[in-house]
């Protein structure tokens, strides 16, 4: 019942709620990447939802789109801008994924949403992560998040797929308010980002 209709309920309400009182903050970081990003602000890409379906996800734009002479962007150290910084640092770039929740694109909880050119590399195992809706955060990003191999990911994501409860969701937003106080668990940073999935890391 709980994963059918009250998961669904919950992800709305608090949606809702978090995005009213946050919209003074959002408004403001939307007109500061808007200036910084020359009028980009968001920042969209394709990523996979549900059941293996393309999604949307909307995201703050920490990096603006300067290019090189022969047309080629810059590196991402260099178009990292002082406000993308900021917002990255304290995951405000999140912010935005408020909105794919209320549409029906993601949950507050479940495995994060990657991207299309990771799905044939997937073992049967891990492409059960696919069965519950992406979330904005999930049991592995309050295990490790980016400071354990892809392989833990994966396994942290079926996990919880298995065992997705009322119980386990409070556990995870909470540790999530908790890790994100502390800056637990970050080990990327703009100069060395993670290591993309190969199908063995």
């Amino acid at each position: 019942m709980y994963k059918l209709f009250f998961k669904r309920l919950i992800d709305v309400s608090i949606a809702s709620i978090t995005f009213l009182l946050l919209s003074p903050v959002i408004v403001v970081v939307t007109i500061l990447l808007y200036i910084a990003n020359k009028g980009k602000p968001f920042f969209f890409q394709d990523r996979i939802g549900k059941d293996e379906k393309v999604i949307q996800v909307i995201k703050f734009k920490s990096m603006n789109d300067e290019r090189d002479a022969a047309g080629k962007l810059l590196p991402d150290n260099v178009r990292l801008t002082r406000v993308g910084s900021f917002v990255r640092k304290t995951s405000l770039d999140e912010l935005p994924q408020l909105i794919n929740v209320l549409r029906g694109d993601m949950s507050l909880v479940g495995p994060r949403p990657l991207l299309p050119k990771y799905l044939p590399l997937y073992s049967e195992e891990q492409h059960k992560r696919h069965l519950v809706q992406p979330g904005i955060t999930g049991w592995a990003q309050v295990n490790g998040r980016n400071s354990i191999s892809w392989t833990e990911k994966f396994k942290l994501d079926v996990y919880y797929q298995q065992h997705i409860s009322f119980c386990l969701d409070t556990k995870i937003l909470f540790l999530t308010v908790l890790k994100g106080v502390k800056r637990e668990g970050v080990n990327q940073t703009e100069e060395r980002p993670m290591m993309p999935f190969n199908g063995f890391n």
